[in-house]
């Protein structure tokens, strides 16, 4: 439980997928105008990033090892992802067409959001089990997450506030994106 524990906290806040790794930034950056929509999207990730490492590290596991084709593990990987995400899409179209309107063309970039194979390429790497391949993935969405949800709300407070003419757009999103990565880095003495 305890080494369950510290792979979930490592992977949410010690090594956060966006602010230290540096994965899945498109999405970061571009749906985090607003915390509802952040919100919205951070769920879907975590939906997608958790079943994607359940169901990669079972395939990875119990047929890809057995059989001695690891070097598809890529190929794998990415179809089972798509194929998540499609259901992803078709949930929340049906059930949710506001967050599914407002989500817009983020949606169907979670496919190529490199956090979700980064995930499934690390729970490989570091020889994790289903189990803990698992607790990472969770983890890793639920950093994800928070760390949209801050920016979006951090973004929403910087819109009203008067900036000056060469930081205005993109470069103060940049620039509060940094700081974000750099107080995240205090939570490396946790683990």
């Amino acid at each position: 439980m305890k080494e369950l524990l510290i792979i979930g906290i490592g992977a949410a806040l010690v090594n956060n997928v966006v602010l230290s790794q540096f994965l899945g930034l498109c999405p970061f950056l571009g749906v985090s105008k607003k915390i509802e929509t952040a919100a919205g999207m951070g769920a879907a990730v975590i939906f997608v990033i958790t079943l994607s490492s359940l169901v990669t590290s079972l395939i990875y596991q119990f047929i890809l090892v057995p059989t001695g084709m690891e070097y598809l593990q890529t190929i794998v990987f990415i179809l089972i992802i798509a194929a998540l995400v499609q259901f992803v899409e078709m949930f929340l179209k049906k059930s949710m067409p506001s967050l599914y309107q407002s989500l817009g063309v983020y949606l169907p970039l979670i496919t190529t959001n490199c956090a979700v194979l980064g995930v499934a390429i690390i729970n490989v790497q570091k020889e994790y089990n289903v189990l803990q391949g698992t607790i990472n993935g969770f983890a890793t969405a639920v950093g994800f997450t928070i760390a949209i949800v801050i920016m979006a709300g951090l973004r929403e407070k910087i819109e009203g506030n008067d900036i000056p003419k060469a930081f205005q757009g993109f470069p103060i999103v940049l620039l509060t994106a940094s700081l974000m990565a750099i107080s995240f880095f205090g939570f490396s003495g946790l683990i």
